[in-house]
């Protein structure tokens, strides 16, 4: 049993928790189609796309979080929507030009970003948040080698076009964090198709 199995089972990560604000905010203008989530842990932003109407490859390395995931499809009644892949996302071998939507979540996997950005069909959009450093003490999350520098994500992500990005610190003194996050849409040639103003802000 890996470290991630024994804390979905000991219940010390939320076993049902929202999806992220920022995909809720956004959803609506991206392209229909099939998504990716990779890392889903227990399908907070994977069942959230099922639930918009994607059919979702959700991918994870620890069984017992995909089987928490699956049960959570299930309450909802949208379990057919979702393939549940076993998988180490640093190993997987991602198709290309095969997804719609790809989501990250609070994982560093940028040494494949190449390969994930791959996937991303023409007119996908990438939506990722990674945990940063930060010069104060931080209280939540990873170590520093798991955690990004500044503006890592958003240098890493340059080629694609960049909707949203932000990096930012949560929480109070004794549960700080640190993110970044990006969305960006993966576009040829020198014109855009770009969103309304109103809807991707800060």
């Amino acid at each position: 049993m890996t470290s991630w199995d024994e804390r979905f089972r000991k219940g010390e990560y939320p076993l049902d928790p929202d999806p992220a604000p920022i995909l809720q905010r956004y959803v609506d203008v991206f392209p229909d189609g099939r998504a990716l989530d990779i890392a889903t842990g227990t399908g907070r932003n994977a069942v959230f796309l099922a639930a918009q109407g994607y059919t979702v490859d959700a991918l994870d390395t620890s069984r017992e979080g995909l089987t928490i995931a699956r049960e959570n499809a299930a309450k909802r009644g949208i379990e057919d929507r979702c393939s549940w892949i076993h998988a180490d996302a640093f190993e997987y071998s991602y198709p290309e030009a095969a997804y719609d939507v790809i989501t990250i979540q609070s994982f560093q996997v940028i040494e494949r970003l190449t390969d994930i950005k791959a996937a991303l069909a023409p007119g996908g959009v990438l939506y990722y948040k990674a945990h940063l450093r930060a010069s104060e003490p931080l209280d939540y999350g990873p170590s520093d080698r798991h955690r990004l520098g500044a503006n890592e994500l958003l240098r890493a992500c340059l080629d694609l076009n960049v909707l949203h990005y932000r990096e930012y610190t949560t929480g109070e003194s004794d549960h700080r964090g640190a993110y970044a996050q990006v969305i960006a849409r993966k576009s040829t040639g020198h014109t855009q198709s770009l969103p309304h103003s109103q809807i991707f802000g800060e």
